[in-house]
């Protein structure tokens, strides 16, 4: 084990852990630090005002308050979490609407087996600041409302079926969700600077309709999980309801990948990765080291290569990857909408397309918001 990975191990208190072996590799728990990228420096700005490494384009996919190219549909608001879904030879890619006073919800863009847009339309509508969520294995979108008491919707990415409000999985400042198929579990972050990492537990796999919320704790240094009494949240708030649960400084996004749930805390900067299996939880990456690159850390994903995209809420307007050799460096940079953030990336499904939006654009304004997608030439092996 390197000298900085044992410190790292030590500095992130008691109950923690690094992993070894195969599992170091693939969870890369080893905290990373600044490097070359594998896709090499960026290069000037694009047409978009993208920065990317040489050999990679971007196009804008949709504008707020327009109307998506080819379809009636006109595009939302404040564009924020995202994910995409098979669509037979073609796919999906929701986003959420973080605008709140019941002016938030998602929608979708339909692509075909060539990226041509083919449809747009609403899954959800009448939420408030919907703004990040997750997919699950049996191709629904969570969309997760970022406010007091807030609800997690089970929403359909077709548009055929009404969104469902799911309250077992608990009212709070949700974020991010993320499925894990092996353990029968969703994860969830939350918003607060003295936030949870919850648990739902349903009570038969692919219905949310009941089920156990569970509450991240350490006690005496060991990590388990408890059931919070009382989901709805009211009147004591669900991570104020569990002696010794473990709290997070401002939970962001999350995406479960090969038993490991990893997530974000801006409040400290840093991007974790929970081992369902061994119930340890390590540091990916952290800004504490000089030339670190990542700031503002929010929506995560990974591509199936195994390397992390985690985009940026401030900072320089970067979307940087972290590499399974613990390698952090920026992907892509947006050029001239400083006062927007980073939102919503997630790939298609053969892993050659990158969507993502910047959710205020060069207005600064969520009527702003702009949603890309990102071709080229990303990394199938190590």
């Amino acid at each position: 084990m390197e000298r900085r990975s044992l410190l790292r191990a030590a500095a992130v208190g008691v109950g923690t852990a690094a992993f070894s072996g195969s599992l170091w590799r693939q969870a890369m728990a080893s905290p990373a630090l600044p490097g070359t990228s594998p896709y090499g420096a960026l290069q000037p700005a694009d047409a978009n005002g993208i920065m990317l490494p040489a050999g990679f384009s971007s196009r804008v996919i949709a504008r707020s308050t327009q109307t998506v190219s080819g379809t009636g549909h006109t595009w939302h608001s404040a564009p924020d979490g995202g994910a995409c879904f098979a669509d037979g030879s073609g796919w999906i890619y929701v986003s959420n609407a973080e605008v709140g006073s019941g002016g938030g919800g998602a929608g979708a863009v339909k692509f075909n087996s060539g990226a041509a847009i083919t449809g747009a339309y609403t899954i959800l509508s009448g939420t408030h600041r919907n703004c990040a969520g997750g997919a699950t294995p049996w191709d629904t979108w969570l969309s997760c409302e970022e406010v007091s008491n807030g609800f997690v919707y089970e929403t359909d990415p077709w548009g055929v079926n009404a969104a469902v409000q799911r309250p077992a999985m608990g009212r709070f400042h949700h974020e991010a969700a993320a499925a894990d198929p092996v353990r029968k579990v969703i994860y969830l972050t939350e918003d607060q600077p003295d936030g949870c990492f919850y648990r739902f537990v349903p009570t038969v796999w692919g219905n949310l309709s009941s089920g156990t919320l569970q509450v991240l704790k350490e006690v005496s240094g060991v990590l388990s999980w408890a059931n919070v009494p009382d989901p709805d949240g009211s009147p004591t708030p669900t991570r104020d309801q569990v002696l010794g649960a473990k709290l997070f400084n401002g939970g962001e996004g999350c995406h479960y990948r090969s038993g490991i749930c990893y997530f974000t805390t801006k409040g400290d900067n840093r991007v974790w990765a929970y081992d369902a299996a061994a119930g340890t939880i390590a540091v990916v990456y952290d800004d504490n080291v000089a030339g670190a690159p990542l700031t503002g850390v929010d929506n995560v994903t990974a591509a199936a290569v195994g390397d992390l995209y985690v985009a940026e809420d401030g900072g320089n307007m970067e979307m940087c990857v972290i590499t399974p050799d613990d390698i952090v460096a920026p992907f892509l940079r947006i050029t001239g909408q400083s006062s927007s953030e980073v939102t919503g990336p997630a790939f298609n499904p053969a892993g050659d397309r990158l969507y993502f939006s910047s959710q205020r654009g060069t207005s600064g304004s969520g009527s702003g918001g702009i949603t890309y997608e990102v071709t080229g030439p990303f990394r199938t092996s190590l």
